[in-house]
């Protein structure tokens, strides 16, 4: 199995002047192949656990109602063989207390973190890139031969954030946010 990536390339320009002449680069996105239905993944879970689709349809229910309502609770919540699953935000820091409002907050996210089996099963994928030119046309195919590193979300993206931080340049006091 290996992860298909495309790699189109694209003008992109940096500003709305008009006589921005813009840069041809090479925009890779990973191609995702369909989207699996519910009813094929039930089915599937069956088959593989040997209990009926009628089974693992309700107890398929029970853990996403059970998740939801923990998560929103506050709580970290364990999936079984993939990681964990919580609520986080993004928020602007201000230096005095009587500026915290809730319209500091940016966004609302969910913060998965995998288990250090899955995020090795996907280290170990390889990774093939087809790369086409600005008509469509191919023309490269690229193997990986990279390290597998795969991103870190609890320990930072390898560019000194943790993924929360919204910081706000308002002074000498500013702190970045937790973030979650």
């Amino acid at each position: 199995m290996a992860l298909k990536i495309k790699a189109k390339e694209k003008l992109l320009k940096f500003s709305k002047r008009e006589d921005d002449p813009g840069f041809w680069r090479y925009v890779m996105q990973p191609e995702l192949y369909s989207t699996l239905s519910p009813e094929k993944v039930i089915r599937e879970a069956a088959l593989r656990s040997g209990v009926s689709q009628g089974v693992m349809q309700a107890a398929w229910d029970a853990a996403g109602d059970v998740i939801r309502a923990w998560a929103t609770e506050g709580h970290s919540v364990a999936l079984p063989g993939l990681g964990t699953m919580r609520f986080g935000l993004s928020a602007k820091a201000v230096a005095d207390v009587n500026d915290v409002k809730t319209s500091l907050i940016s966004t609302r996210r969910i913060v998965f973190t995998p288990t250090t089996a899955l995020k090795d099963e996907l280290k170990n994928t390889a990774v093939i890139i087809t790369c086409y030119d600005r008509n469509g046309n191919e023309v490269k195919r690229v193997t990986s031969a990279d390290p597998g590193t795969v991103e870190d979300p609890e320990g930072g993206d390898n560019n000194g954030t943790n993924g929360g931080t919204t910081p706000v340049d308002d002074g000498p006091d500013n702190q970045p946010t937790d973030g979650d």
